[in-house]
């Protein structure tokens, strides 16, 4: 096939994967198409952990149409196996004479491995074609198996001011309908939505998905001293909750394990949750992506600290004058100030939402 015919199959492969944005985790999101003779003969995504992998299901869509056929695959196909055989046998148990894989699996049990294995059995193997594509669409996935913690994501809802709350703290809503729904979505996509304590004791958030996904969010709490109330909307179900905290074997802590809230001691200096040993524990538990609807002393040392990779700024057309800002940063010098690059720009409703990446 051509190369342009090879780009269009394997952008309906990732098509097919972003199907799977809210439901794979902590599985990565990989679709799969089958052509034959020019046509596309079979498709298939990965859903969720324990249902069958992308490859599985092109094939069985293919049916009798895979012999002879090539795979495009959004992510190598695994070798080894875990809740679910290998691909790279069903592949060859198939018949499949080419493979086009779009990028290498950065989890230690295959990272090449997969195309190692199809080689040797004679088939075709192409590595690299929309590379980029596939690892922005899994960069939770792939920071969590190279860097052992999630993509850390912040939004922010604030005035063209870069004001979040008014002095007094009343910030409900700063932003649209339509904004606040567009937070749904990133919400949904998330395996984890992370805030601080302070502001569930201001705005006691619920951190919920509208509507309820098929795996909800861990929603994380980072509490140092263990202020939070058990009746706090947060900790209540349907998802789960987590508190961070310095300590996590006072009686504080035993209520609220007594109430089904789980309690994670990631304690650092000056008496303050250490925010990277907690992001590494939050990798431990299979969390690829990050959300954070945090204060701004929160957002402020997830930044400082270098520990955001993108900034979501929905910026409504007003001015609240004295407030809180988006991040507490107290500097003195300009060459310390935080970098960032525009990655998009566009009108959601009657805001904008402007998404930045951290600059390296």
């Amino acid at each position: 096939m051509s190369l342009e015919a090879d780009a269009q199959a394997m952008a309906e492969a990732l098509r097919l994967a972003g199907l799977g944005r809210a439901t794979t985790h902590p599985n990565p999101r990989v679709g799969c198409v089958m052509v034959r003779d020019g046509a596309i003969v079979g498709r298939g995504y990965h859903e969720r952990a324990g249902l069958p992998h992308a490859e599985v299901m092109a094939l069985q869509d293919a049916g009798a149409g895979a012999y002879g056929a090539t795979a495009y695959v959004t992510l190598e196909p695994c070798c080894h196996t875990g809740r679910t055989p290998p691909c790279t046998e069903a592949l060859l148990a198939a018949g499949v004479k080419r493979v086009v894989v779009a990028m290498e699996d950065p989890d230690p049990r295959v990272a090449g491995g997969g195309v190692t294995r199809l080689r040797a059995a004679g088939v075709a193997v192409e590595v690299g074609l929309m590379e980029e594509a596939a690892r922005a669409l899994n960069r939770g996935f792939v920071s969590r198996l190279t860097r052992g913690r999630p993509f850390v994501r912040i939004k922010v809802g604030a005035s063209l001011d870069g004001r979040t709350a008014l002095r007094s703290g009343e910030s409900q809503w700063i932003t649209s309908a339509e904004a606040r729904a567009d937070v749904q979505r990133l919400r949904a996509e998330s395996a984890a939505i992370m805030t601080g304590v302070g502001t569930v004791l201001v705005d006691d958030p619920a951190l919920t998905v509208r509507p309820r996904p098929l795996r909800p969010p861990l929603r994380v709490i980072v509490d140092s001293r263990l202020r939070i109330p058990q009746n706090a909307a947060v900790l209540q179900p349907p998802a789960e909750a987590l508190v961070a905290t310095i300590d996590d074997t006072t009686m504080a802590a035993e209520r609220l394990r007594a109430a089904g809230v789980h309690v994670l001691a990631a304690g650092g200096e000056k008496e303050q949750v250490d925010l990277p040993v907690l992001l590494h524990r939050l990798g431990d538990l299979g969390i690829n992506d990050l959300l954070v609807e945090a204060g701004p002393r929160l957002t402020a040392s997830l930044i400082t600290g270098r520990l955001a990779d993108e900034l979501v700024v929905y910026m409504a057309p007003s001015l609240l004058g004295e407030g809180q800002p988006i991040a507490a940063l107290h500097l003195e010098r300009l060459a310390d100030r935080s970098r960032w690059r525009f990655v998009q720009v566009r009108q959601i409703g009657p805001d904008l939402r402007i998404v930045l990446s951290q600059v390296e």
